[in-house]
């Protein structure tokens, strides 16, 4: 346990070490600057799918994905986020309290 956890301390420090020994050229390009932009995106993308379709060592499907689906297409009709974030609260509230998935 204790060697991973070097070894990620390590790795996570050298990648900080890289970020500024990096030449400034590189990062002004017009292509570093779409992929920046677009790594957050990216990130929460993943952390959704994770915590959506994962349950411990398992692959499950239960209320949540429900409710992602709503917000889904709240987002694509443009809604606000607080209301996606309410959509998608509501409609996995109503998939649990009517026992259709668990």
């Amino acid at each position: 346990m204790w060697p991973t956890i070097l070894i990620a301390s390590g790795a996570a420090y050298a990648l900080k070490l890289i970020g500024y020994v990096v030449p400034q050229r590189w990062l002004d390009t017009p292509m570093s600057r779409r992929i920046t932009a677009l790594i957050p995106v990216a990130l929460l993308s993943a952390l959704i799918g994770i915590w959506t379709f994962v349950d411990g060592q398992a692959i499950g499907i239960d209320a949540r994905v429900p409710g992602v689906i709503a917000a889904l297409i709240a987002l694509i009709l443009r809604a606000p986020f607080l209301i996606v974030i309410i959509t998608a609260a509501a409609v996995t509230g109503v998939v649990r309290a009517l026992g259709w998935l668990p």
